[in-house]
């Protein structure tokens, strides 16, 4: 939205390269990290949402349907006699031959949806490749992935994006398979150049429970459905009360209600687990703002601004401003320098497209509609950016 004022930022979806982790997880802090063993009972506020008619289940996230179990007896069975069981999943579910998965960043899909849909962001499709290696009896160990986070936005909300990846270890209690004993793969979704120097922190299983609810509860928000969200919220930070950003999410839910004094409480759960945090800062400011804690507000602003002076998206919005104003040069200017920060983000080389178009710079702007097409992460953005750069070429030949 070109009017937007105030920074709203939630946990993300694995959204990266790879696809999406709607979890901006910072799991390097260090030791004196206090521990939580409980949550408060005052955190969370049922009595300010409609009550839940569709139970969260943890255990739905990682079951393997039936076809998912014919999908291992008809294309993984068969290769066992010449490869490994890791190598025999990794073919199967990636080959050109056979399962194709693509990308989509839109929604977080269980196992048993991801594989029905072909489809998932980074995060499902860690979970879809787990439930079949568990059903296939190979150890898993889950990773998050040390990068650069990745910023999006959708439904006047900001998100910040890690990556997990999983490991698939031997097969238990399999002594006769040799090809698999001692043996590892770790299946990523990143390109192999984006991750081949990068650090790892293993992951609890409960940590990813944690995050795919915490990135359902951030798409409800999209779509406007706070009660919702805030269901998703409150079993993502039970299932793991040491994952931050789920603590984050809950606060902006508050914040989006006008409880801020709950919302204060939500955000000092984030940053008590993640002292760190910018996200949670950024919600803090806000929240001490609205409660009338202007000092408090104006101090921790300040320390916010000393570590991030320019937010993501500020020279976006920014261009959109300029472009709003038909200075279509300085919208350009802006819409670089942003992309020198996120050289990968689909909105900022669709809008820089613009600015060409706009400017008669018609081989640039057919350029970045190409760039846009190529990074896009949901299918309807995918086609927003193949109309536009089908029109312009349509143009050029004219």
């Amino acid at each position: 939205m070109m009017n937007e004022k105030k920074l709203y930022r939630v946990p993300p979806f694995f959204k990266s390269a790879c696809a999406l982790a709607i979890l901006l997880l910072t799991l390097t802090a260090c030791a004196a990290t206090p521990t939580i063993t409980q949550v408060p009972q005052n955190l969370f506020r049922d009595d300010l949402f409609v009550s839940n008619t569709n139970p969260i289940k943890a255990n739905d996230i990682f079951v393997a349907d039936k076809a998912m179990q014919q999908f291992i007896a008809t294309e993984i069975v068969s290769q066992l006699r010449s490869t490994s069981h890791q190598r025999a999943l990794f073919n199967a579910l990636y080959s050109k031959a056979q399962l194709r998965l693509e990308y989509d960043s839109s929604y977080t899909r269980t196992a048993s949806e991801a594989f029905a849909a072909r489809s998932g962001n980074c995060l499902s499709l860690v979970i879809m490749t787990a439930a079949l290696a568990k059903e296939m009896g190979l150890s898993v160990q889950y990773q998050k992935v040390i990068t650069k986070e990745d910023w999006s936005r959708s439904g006047g909300l900001y998100f910040a994006s890690g990556h997990v990846n999983v490991v698939l270890g031997k097969k238990r209690f399999d002594e006769k398979n040799h090809l698999d004993q001692n043996y590892q793969m770790t299946i990523d979704f990143l390109p192999p150049q984006d991750t081949a120097s990068q650090r790892t922190v293993d992951l609890e299983e409960n940590t990813i429970i944690a995050m795919y609810m915490n990135n359902r509860a951030a798409e409800s928000l999209v779509r406007n459905q706070t009660d919702q969200a805030y269901w998703w919220a409150k079993e993502a930070i039970i299932a793991d009360p040491q994952f931050s950003y789920s603590y984050n999410t809950l606060g902006v839910i508050y914040m989006r209600q006008k409880q801020y004094l709950d919302a204060y409480r939500a955000l000092e759960m984030a940053l008590k687990t993640d002292p760190d945090s910018l996200v949670a800062t950024s919600n803090m400011v806000q929240t001490l703002e609205m409660l009338g804690r202007d000092a408090e507000a104006s101090l921790l602003n300040e320390s916010l601004l000393n570590k991030q002076p320019f937010p993501p998206f500020h020279f976006f919005n920014l261009g959109l401003k300029a472009m709003e104003r038909n200075e279509f040069q300085q919208a350009k200017f802006l819409f670089q320098r942003e992309l020198k920060r996120a050289p990968d983000y689909h909105e900022f080389h669709f809008w820089l497209g613009l600015a060409h178009f706009r400017l008669g710079e018609l081989d640039a702007a057919q350029q970045e509609f190409d760039l846009a097409k190529a990074n896009s992460t949901t299918q309807k953005d995918f086609a927003l950016y193949s109309a536009k750069s089908d029109r312009l070429n349509s143009l050029r030949r004219q």
